[in-house]
């Protein structure tokens, strides 16, 4: 009996370790999940709550303006800025994959695949000269837009941001009205397409306008 006994021991002990491990790989995999372009990451921390039906007035604007520009519906562009960082609140605007900016680029994508440093995951060797440089964007293929007409196409500006994201939607499909394609290619993951469209589709049938702190947004930084 008692050989049986350490041999049913040792099993739970087995059975609990792998649990574990498996465990641990789930939040991990969680954690680190993102597209294959835009690497974005939701679980970083807000600094302050949103609500599930509101939209910060202050973007409204700016959400219209490029949806105007690029053809695609402007409460995509408000459900994705809230998915990628719940409108700017987040404690940083860095992901652990090295997304950048109020709506989560990966410095390839923004700058563009061709840049001679760009592989893998996309965050490639592009100084910041390169990076903000809308002739260096337009000869590297990137996605990164001036929307605020400063000279710079910058994802720490929230115009350029917003106006960038609505450039990728709108060749990803969502400006021909494939939509749930169009979020897919922004960050494929089955998870993140349902969390957008549920955003988009609440904010679609009511939605609340509410002042926001852009103090911190205004100044935000990579730092």
């Amino acid at each position: 009996m008692k050989k049986k006994t350490n041999t049913a021991s040792r099993a739970a002990v087995l059975i609990s370790t792998t649990v574990l491990l498996l465990l641990g790989l789930y939040l991990l995999i969680s954690y680190y999940s993102e597209g294959s372009f835009t690497g974005e990451d939701s679980s970083i921390s807000s600094s302050r709550e949103v609500g599930e039906d509101e939209i910060p007035s202050r973007f409204i604007p700016v959400y219209q303006e490029a949806a105007a520009e690029y053809d695609v519906p402007w409460k995509l562009l408000a459900a994705v800025h809230r998915v990628e960082t719940v409108f700017s609140t987040m404690d940083t605007l860095v992901s652990p994959v090295g997304a950048e900016g109020h709506l989560q680029f990966m410095p390839c994508t923004w700058t563009g695949w061709n840049h001679p440093s760009c592989e893998g995951q996309g965050e490639g060797e592009i100084s910041e000269e390169e990076k903000t440089d809308p002739e260096a964007i337009a000869e590297y293929g990137g996605y990164g837009v001036d929307g605020s007409g400063s000279g710079e196409a910058d994802p720490y500006d929230i115009e350029d941001a917003v106006y960038s994201a609505a450039h990728y939607l709108a060749r990803s499909g969502a400006s021909e009205g494939r939509i749930e394609d169009a979020v897919y290619a922004y960050n494929r993951a089955d998870w993140y397409v349902e969390d957008v469209l549920s955003y988009m589709y609440r904010y679609e049938e009511g939605y609340e306008e509410v002042e926001l702190d852009t103090t911190a947004v205004d100044h935000i930084s990579s730092e």
